[in-house]
């Protein structure tokens, strides 16, 4: 039994973080600059983050959702300006050399961004309440939390886990051997696709005032 709920749970937090976003876009450009390291970690922030979501809809926690929600237009006010200001910095950031090393203080950064900027997407909690329906998991209301949500929360993050692992192996395969010039390409073509998805989650969130 709890082999399957672990597997659903793995399932889940593999298609959670599978899709194209902001994230995405910012982990393969890390990946491409910095190398694997920079890239993983900071997919784990957003793993870590895809987990409080996944956590709060396999404990049921109603009154956590309903604040999310209440507060979703603020909440992605705050996550477009920091789409937003990464946006800008990606578009005018000038590429490492080939002979630089990524600098092992800024990993905490590197974690805490993709993180904050992936809990300022509360609408990412009705994926998860969808994706374990799907499945056959639902919490409900009031329900004691069990070892069975345990794991499967686990499941959740070890599934995002290994997505961002995948994805940062294989962009990884490129970190060294790109010439300053497509680097710098790369940058502004992130750039633009950051402050794109800054515009749309604007777009959304005004929509909810």
């Amino acid at each position: 039994m709890l082999t399957s709920v672990f597997l659903k749970g793995l399932l889940v937090g593999f298609l959670i973080a599978a899709p194209v976003g902001p994230i995405n876009v910012l982990c393969v450009r890390r990946t491409i600059m910095h190398g694997r390291l920079v890239g993983l970690v900071s997919g784990l922030g957003a793993a870590a983050a895809d987990t409080v979501f996944g956590g709060i809809a396999a404990f049921g926690l109603s009154f956590v959702y309903q604040l999310l929600l209440t507060e979703r237009f603020w909440l992605g006010v705050g996550g477009a300006a920091l789409l937003t200001v990464i946006g800008v910095r990606t578009l005018f950031a000038e590429p490492p050399r080939p002979t630089e090393t990524p600098d092992p203080t800024n990993l905490v950064g590197d974690f805490t961004s993709t993180f904050f900027l992936t809990l300022t997407n509360p609408v990412t909690i009705l994926s998860f309440l969808a994706a374990f329906a799907a499945v056959g998991v639902a919490a409900e209301p009031g329900e004691p939390i069990g070892l069975d949500e345990w794991v499967l929360v686990l499941g959740v993050f070890i599934g995002a886990a290994t997505w961002w692992l995948f994805i940062t192996e294989a962009v990884a395969l490129f970190h060294g051997r790109i010439p300053l010039v497509i680097l710098r390409w790369t940058n502004r073509v992130a750039g633009v696709v950051i402050l794109g998805f800054a515009a749309a989650v604007l777009w959304m969130v005004a929509g909810t005032a």
